[in-house]
């Protein structure tokens, strides 16, 4: 016999039937009046993390709400990630009120606003503004060519009509989803230099965990603890293994065993990647042997792109 029970899925099933942690987040939009609305989510997630070109996040909202509105006529938004803060925690679920107007909430709001990063490099256009105390902002354009939603258009408070879209803009009489493109990933110093310079427990942001609006009576939340690392079991290959996947790339280009030496600790899924990304920069490069030398240049190449990104 099981040892669980069976809970019927209703709507809202991630915090009326589940107890599903989320992040807890300020979006920032660009109301008509040019000023910048901010709303409460946690149906925020990477979206594309590889293989497209470029980034992606998906956020799910109630497509009535001012979020969506602006994000339909402006397609620009912040999404800005605030530390465990009770009184931050407390204002959020204050500004998270439906119905309210962008000049009712914003009014006597008590978080901070500063231009961002694309406000800056682009001076001619308008950026919604982000949350000064953030540990990370990430300002992102709203993809509406994708699921050809293009045409979607706001105005509409009382429920969309059909038809709807599977994935991206209007998806239902009162829901719509937004992949946005990632433009720009904002860090404060101290997290910045963590995470480029190796994490560790005191290098974490604080951030708090969201389990929704369950009774009725109270948004949820927990508090932060100092995560706790658990190492990775470090499960090497062997150059033979590593050359039997290099020889079956279709290219001129070869390489030495103490090159594909240093490509033994990457897992097996991973590595007809990472042969494809060195024989790339090979070809760019009119090299036609790859020895440690140049593995060194392809690996200093990553490292460079990963902190540029």
């Amino acid at each position: 016999m099981s040892s669980f029970k069976s809970l019927r899925p209703v709507d809202n099933f991630y915090q009326t039937s589940l107890f599903y942690p989320m992040p807890v987040v300020m979006i920032g939009t660009l109301a008509e009046n040019g000023e910048t609305n901010l709303g409460p989510y946690s149906l925020i997630a990477p979206y594309y993390i590889a293989g497209k070109g470029y980034y992606a996040m998906l956020l799910e909202c109630r497509n009535s709400s001012n979020t969506a509105q602006n994000i339909l006529r402006t397609g620009k938004c912040s999404i800005n990630f605030f530390p465990d803060d009770k009184k931050m925690f407390k204002e959020a679920v204050r500004m998270g009120w439906p119905g309210d107007t962008t000049e009712e909430k914003m009014k006597d709001c008590k978080f901070v606003l500063e231009d961002g990063l694309m406000a800056e490099e682009h001076p001619e256009e308008k950026f919604p503004k982000v949350l000064r105390d953030a540990f990370q902002v990430i300002e992102c354009t709203w993809m509406k060519e994708l699921d050809h939603a293009e045409n979607d258009k706001p105005g509409i408070l009382d429920g969309y009509p059909e038809p709807y879209h599977d994935f991206n803009g209007i998806t239902s009489k009162f829901g719509a989803h937004f992949i946005l493109r990632i433009d720009k990933i904002l860090m404060k110093e101290k997290y910045y230099d963590s995470i480029v310079n190796g994490v560790t427990a005191k290098g974490f942001p604080k951030v708090p965990v969201d389990y929704g609006y369950r009774d009725s009576k109270y948004f949820w939340c927990s508090r932060f603890k100092k995560p706790r690392p658990e190492l990775l079991p470090m499960r090497e290959t062997n150059v033979k293994s590593v050359r039997y996947a290099a020889d079956r790339l279709q290219t001129d280009v070869e390489f030495t065993d103490e090159a594909l030496a240093m490509l033994v600790k990457v897992p097996r899924v991973f590595l007809p990647l990472v042969l494809k990304g060195c024989v790339k920069w090979a070809e760019e490069n009119n090299c036609k042997l790859i020895t440690p030398k140049e593995m060194q240049i392809i690996n200093g190449k990553r490292a460079k792109e990963k902190e540029k990104k």
